[in-house]
């Protein structure tokens, strides 16, 4: 080992470090959730719009141009968006959350992009292929529903016509949302010429539940997404006064709504074999009054299982018990399946070169769904994760150490450098 390169990579890594925590740091006071804890940043919301606005400018800081495509996703290109031609590396994720989410799920493989770019300049290092970082709108669907939209709509994965005529919370649709953020709706829709451009995407991400901990490693790369799906049921009854209609004489939406989360659960558990999951995270009831016998009330069900089969069964199973309830009930329930995303299996060949560069890092399968999911059944895809040592995500709770960070981005940083000094088409 020559002279000080042991204190040399200390100070690199302690400066690695350094950057990630301060541009993280720069973010932390956007979007909080006083109610809920945690944050809340939805897509063309003013938290998020903020968020958008503070990455132009780490983006102009770095001289990167930044462009915004017809579906409201942002690029910042290294050698800029003329040279995309060129089967770009394009690395990123998302500055969107779940209600109450954490800081780490989508703004750290943002910021690890950032990064990346900063250590790679640092080194001197000089791409043959343009160089990308990407922020997708609205991955978590937490404001319309529908996750993976920004990417979903430019590989054409949903129909922009369904898309536009989502409503959030406070019945905007959409596309009424987009075009009052200088989004036009009649352009949003697939994008082949921006997906053509793309060589190789990998987004880095936190890791979704404790495996890294458990392997005593600060970083993963990505083999399989689970299949997963969501499905709404909406039950609707007769609305009435809490204290005056007669428990006999009800058509209260509530009770069999209530037995389609106890399905849910009864399922998942009859198909724990292949790692079934179930889970009812969203009830809404209309007209939502504590002294109120509902008139309606919405169930959102995600499911999810290591085999597709598994996850389509616990999806039917519910559905079945829900439509039993209803009918005891003297409700009606209609079901709608809003999403489903079926397994999702990484560029195994970019698998390999990652591993390659990075070593005998762990492999890990995952349930989360992400934009790389998307994109790989388009161009080759791969992901890295960080470990997270609560194991807990979607919540605030949510975690990972400055120094797991910072070997993230060498991570990524290795991964882009080892892609972007290869030729077009990648090595």
């Amino acid at each position: 080992m020559p002279p000080g390169s042991a204190e040399r990579r200390t100070e690199s890594a302690q400066w690695t470090e350094s950057v990630i925590q301060r541009t993280l740091g720069e973010i932390e006071g956007i979007g909080g959730d006083r109610l809920r804890g945690g944050y809340s940043r939805h897509v063309f919301t003013s938290s998020e719009l903020e968020l958008r606005e503070w990455f132009r400018a780490e983006a102009a800081a770095r001289d990167l141009d930044v462009e915004q495509d017809r579906n409201g996703n942002l690029w910042a290109w290294w050698t800029g968006p003329a040279m995309a031609g060129q089967g770009a590396v394009v690395t990123g994720s998302h500055l969107d959350s779940v209600p109450g989410g954490g800081a780490f799920d989508g703004p750290l493989g943002v910021v690890s992009a950032l990064c990346a770019v900063d250590r790679l300049r640092a080194g001197g290092f000089r791409p043959a292929r343009p160089v990308a970082v990407v922020v997708f709108a609205e991955e978590e669907g937490g404001r319309f529903g529908l996750p993976c939209l920004g990417s979903r709509l430019m590989t054409g994965a949903v129909d922009p016509a369904r898309a536009l005529r989502l409503r959030d919370a406070d019945g905007y649709t959409f596309a009424e949302a987009a075009e009052h953020r200088g989004v036009p709706p009649r352009f949003i829709g697939p994008d082949p010429e921006r997906l053509a451009r793309i060589g190789t995407f990998v987004e880095l991400h936190v890791e979704q539940g404790r495996r890294l901990v458990d392997l005593d490693e600060p970083v993963a790369v990505a083999s399989t997404i689970d299949p997963h799906g969501r499905w709404r049921l909406s039950f609707t009854g007769v609305g009435d006064h809490a204290g005056t209609a007669v428990l006999d004489d009800r058509r209260d939406p509530m009770v069999p709504a209530a037995r389609a989360v106890l399905a849910a659960r009864a399922a998942a558990r009859a198909a724990r074999a292949d790692d079934a999951r179930a889970t009812v995270g969203r009830v809404t009831a209309y007209p939502g009054g504590t002294n109120v016998v509902p008139s309606r009330v919405d169930v959102w069900l995600d499911a999810r299982a290591a085999a597709e089969p598994a996850a389509r069964a616990v999806a039917t199973e519910v559905e079945a018990a829900a439509r039993s309830a209803a009918e005891e009930e003297g409700c009606e329930v209609e079901v709608r399946e809003e999403s489903w995303s079926e397994t999702t299996r990484f560029d195994p060949a970019l698998r390999a070169g990652m591993r390659s560069v990075l070593g005998d890092v762990p492999v890990l399968a995952t349930g989360a769904g992400h934009d790389a999911g998307v994109l790989a059944a388009h161009v080759p895809a791969g992901m890295l994760y960080v470990r997270n040592p609560t194991g807990i995500s979607h919540a605030p709770d949510e975690h990972a150490e400055p120094a797991d960070c910072a070997d993230g981005v060498v991570a990524l940083a290795r991964v882009i450098a080892e892609q972007a000094a290869c030729g077009e088409g990648g090595g």
